[in-house]
């Protein structure tokens, strides 16, 4: 039956039944029944199923065929974690120039799994955009001959963003990672910190590594030693950030402050703080890389290295057009690096010794 439905209705498997049983107020059961004719079920039922089944599908396939339309103007955007402010205001400054253009956006959220990033580049291979701007998950190098020949094999213009790919001839548009650290702990040393911990990003990633080079480099260069018992690695992600806090306050000798090397690491990294009764800076400083809109609500000066996200976005798009308005394919790689902004709000300052 469902074979003759899906041809009769002209639908896509896109539907899912957990939808339909939603609309028609009836079981995930009873449409499964409905649809595998599995099992008995009322006519007004099976009736009322397969008319919102239509429907839904109709929908979808409205959607699908308007992206494999040839006059779609659609502009790929995978990110690797929607929740990440940070990524939302590059999704904003990408859309303004996107509307310049009269294009539209199809976002993908990869929550930084390699599967579903290669699976999204796939989707992008059936479907007619017009490029692409990607964050990779990471550049590990033995993704590296997935990631160009997926990247290479869509033949559209790309742009990375924020982290970059081994190898790869792209254009792309990356921050000061390195600077931007080294200014945040050296912030910290000037305020008479020795004992500073980092909660790193992968070292898989370039932002991850750039970033700990930032912070080794600021330590070395006011001759501290690098203390290995106060690197932690986490991956970018609140609940790392949380998790490697609660070790930190386990350490017999405490580090009088903490660098957290991303915005979601340090929003799990102060949630952790306050849990075990601790104020910055009073018990602990803290410097944060990217700013967190939650401490501002929260009225929690919290010093941090601003990145300009929302011009991030928006030369990556403007890149992307310039690439997909030439008529020539360019024979030189652009490589856009801008500055971060160091704000110190006094969470930096050594309270306690």
């Amino acid at each position: 039956m469902k074979e003759n439905f899906l041809k009769d209705y002209g639908v896509l498997h896109m539907v899912k039944n957990k939808d339909i049983a939603i609309k028609a107020g009836v079981s995930v059961a009873t449409v499964s029944r409905v649809i595998n004719d599995s099992g008995y079920v009322k006519k007004e039922t099976k009736d009322l199923v397969m008319k919102v089944y239509g429907e839904l599908a109709r929908a979808d396939n409205v959607l699908h065929q308007s992206i494999l339309s040839t006059t779609a103007n659609i502009i790929g955007v995978i990110i690797p974690d929607i929740s990440n402010p940070f990524f939302g205001e590059v999704i904003k400054g990408i859309s303004k120039v996107a509307d310049l253009h009269s294009a539209s956006l199809l976002v993908c959220n990869t929550e930084e799994q390699i599967e579903k990033e290669l699976r999204y580049l796939e989707m992008f291979k059936t479907n007619n955009i017009k490029g692409l701007i990607i964050t990779p998950k990471t550049d590990q190098v033995e993704y590296n001959a997935k990631y160009l020949y997926q990247l290479e094999d869509l033949g559209v213009p790309i742009v990375l963003l924020d982290r970059g790919i081994n190898l790869s001839h792209f254009n792309s548009v990356f921050v000061n990672n390195v600077s931007g650290a080294f200014e945040a702990v050296s912030a910290l040393v000037t305020e008479g910190h020795q004992e500073i911990a980092i909660i790193s990003g992968p070292m898989s990633s370039i932002p991850g590594r750039e970033r700990f080079f930032g912070y080794e480099n600021a330590l070395k260069s006011n001759n501290i030693t690098v203390n290995d018992e106060l690197i932690f690695y986490g991956d970018f992600s609140l609940e790392s950030g949380y998790e490697i806090t609660k070790d930190i306050l386990k350490l017999k000798n405490q580090p009088t402050a903490i660098f957290a090397a991303n915005n979601m690491m340090a929003k799990g990294s102060v949630k952790a703080l306050m849990e075990a009764g601790l104020s910055i800076p009073e018990d602990i400083s803290f410097i944060s890389f990217d700013d967190v809109d939650m401490f501002e609500i929260m009225n929690m000066n919290i010093s941090t290295v601003s990145r300009p996200t929302e011009t991030m976005g928006k030369v990556a798009a403007e890149m992307l057009m310039e690439l997909i308005n030439k008529t020539e394919k360019p024979t030189q790689i652009n490589e856009i690096l801008l500055e971060t902004r160091l704000i110190l709000r006094g969470s930096e300052k050594l309270i306690k010794k």
